[in-house]
């Protein structure tokens, strides 16, 4: 008797597990977006609460109080590169996003706690990396869910913008692109570093291209380096190898293992080995 009793709940329980695992759409869906902002980008996660006939601010939105900014956990916000909101720095990195809504201007926050569930418990002023008054703007015609938008895009900058309801609020934030860009240009002045001699010799074995070439470019590459990687002199390995010069093969293949041994990489040793014994034959 004990048995059946215990089968039948065990029956049940698992009837209910199968009922729990019915999927529903969520009240609050969830979007990532992401905009390229000159040589960097943002990215915005969070959830899409709707109107459904309610009305947003000053009722399910109190006005004058923090709010989480979307539904669910905290809307995050990801900068990409060293930014300025509302002419203020803010150091790369994700945020929450949190708000103080009013009928004449909004105060954004930018919070270094991204781990919450609504609103931080307790609010720690400490964790506030950027703090943004924006004038509120009338709508004329309302939006039914919660949106957040990247807007007015410039090579250097763009707007998030918050719009529910019939009210929008848009907050500048920008890089230092100029910069940014003068960096590339002295780095293509200087010339090639010793990864881009590195990548190109490597592609250039493995693509079955001028093998000279690559021979000249691995060269340049650990004569650039301050440290040489074992993995730089392995690919110099192959390289002198395919190329027919053995000697330099072997000189390069010992190095390399010489150097995986005081890193640890056993993985670099074993291949070292293989390739020596057939080179050495």
């Amino acid at each position: 008797m004990k048995k059946l009793i215990f089968s039948f709940l065990l029956s049940v329980a698992c009837s209910f597990g199968a009922l729990a695992q019915i999927q529903t759409p969520a009240a609050s869906p969830e979007q990532t977006l992401t905009q390229s902002v000159g040589l960097s980008s943002v990215t915005v996660q969070y959830s899409r609460p709707a109107m459904r006939g309610r009305t947003i601010f000053g009722d399910l939105v109190p006005l004058d109080k923090l709010w989480r900014t979307g539904a669910n956990k905290n809307t995050l916000v990801t900068f990409e590169s060293d930014a300025t909101v509302g002419g203020s720095p803010l150091k790369a990195g994700t945020y929450a996003l949190y708000t103080v809504p009013s009928k004449d201007d909004w105060t954004v926050y930018f919070y270094t706690d991204t781990e919450n569930w609504g609103l931080p418990k307790p609010w720690d002023e400490n964790k506030i990396a950027a703090v943004y008054n924006v004038k509120a703007q009338s709508l004329d015609t309302s939006v039914e869910s919660f949106t957040i938008t990247i807007d007015k895009v410039t090579d250097s900058g763009a707007h998030l913008t918050l719009s529910w309801e019939n009210m929008s609020v848009a907050i500048p934030f920008g890089f230092d692109t100029g910069s940014a860009v003068m960096q590339t240009i002295e780095r293509t002045m200087n010339g090639p570093a010793a990864g881009d001699y590195y990548q190109a010799a490597v592609y250039f074995l493995n693509a079955d291209k001028d093998i000279n070439k690559a021979k000249t470019w691995i060269d340049k590459a650990i004569a650039m380096s301050e440290k040489p990687a074992y993995w730089y002199y392995r690919q110099k390995a192959l390289i002198y190898a395919k190329s027919g010069d053995k000697k330099g093969a072997i000189a390069a293949a010992e190095r390399s293992m010489e150097l995986a041994q005081a890193a640890g990489n056993q993985d670099y040793v074993a291949m070292n080995k293989k390739s020596l014994a057939e080179w050495t034959k």
